[in-house]
């Protein structure tokens, strides 16, 4: 429940505050550049502090500096937004297709880091081009236009890239693969092993799992799928920072691998490998 406050008004969901702040008598391109240096989460909150800030908060200025210098491109209708603001809000909530449909590009709302998940045609999969073996269909709640079913494979091997100029500097990223199950089989209590890293060093390990019953006993260690809110699952690949030791045009490469007990598998719809900022759900 939210408290009363005094000199608070609440307009369209707002709460903006009536009294006046010692900063309102600066210009309001000052107020916006000042806000401009912090980040979408703040300004927001900065929108609440008095109806000069709100403006201000609201300005150009302030959400041309949290979008992407590349937003033109990224967002080929930018025109038909009226503000910047309007712009960030949509590239938050409506990721888009760049690279040719191959990847999918959106911000993270609070702090306008950079996410991307690159699709099943965009990773290498061992033996995807091999009817037999893998299949690929179009489903209407994927992102896109074409995603990988496996047929039937012992082999299980996934492989993608991305490189380091495509995500935001100084943060740190899980890798998530991104599937559903479709008369799934050879899948439950089989280890998978995950690695991320930095291509040309060891990547960092873990064991996970496509089991989705939850009514199984885990294996302690074993990383299990996760419901999406977009109903597919996801399980963490891992994480790596692309900050120091990263140089700019690194690829991060990332695998899901079961080339060991080789046991027959099939029904597993694979939309692709997702890379977002760490603890972001």
């Amino acid at each position: 429940m939210m408290a009363k406050n005094h000199g608070v008004e609440s307009s369209g969901g707002k709460i903006v505050s009536d009294s006046s702040s010692p900063f309102d008598s600066l210009p309001e391109d000052c107020i916006s550049k000042i806000v401009s240096f912090t980040s979408p989460r703040d300004a927001c909150v900065a929108a609440t502090v008095s109806k000069a800030f709100e403006s201000a908060a609201k300005s150009d200025v302030v959400w041309d500096n949290f979008l992407p210098p590349e937003y033109e491109s990224l967002v080929p209708s930018f025109r038909h937004f009226s503000s910047k603001n309007e712009m960030y809000f949509a590239l938050c909530d409506e990721p888009v297709l760049i690279d040719d449909g191959a990847k999918s590009f959106w911000l993270e709302k609070a702090s306008g880091k950079r996410c991307i998940m690159l699709s099943a045609m965009n990773l290498s999969i061992i033996w995807g081009d091999i009817p037999q073996y893998w299949g690929w269909i179009t489903i209407p709640e994927a992102r896109f236009e074409s995603v990988a079913i496996l047929r039937n494979v012992c082999w299980f091997e996934i492989r993608g890239r991305v490189n380091t100029h495509v995500l935001t500097p100084g943060t740190r990223y899980s890798a998530y693969i991104v599937f559903k199950k479709a008369y799934c089989y050879g899948f439950d209590d089989v280890a998978i092993e995950a690695g991320v890293g930095v291509g040309g060093h060891e990547a960092s390990t873990r064991t996970i799992c496509f089991n989705t019953d939850v009514d199984d006993e885990p294996e302690a260690g074993w990383i299990y799928p996760e419901e999406r809110k977009d109903g597919w699952m996801e399980i963490e690949l891992g994480e790596f920072f692309n900050g120091e030791g990263v140089m700019k045009g690194d690829e991060i490469e990332m695998s899901a691998l079961e080339t060991r007990e080789l046991g027959w598998k099939h029904g597993l719809i694979i939309q692709g490998i997702e890379i977002r900022p760490a603890d972001i759900q």
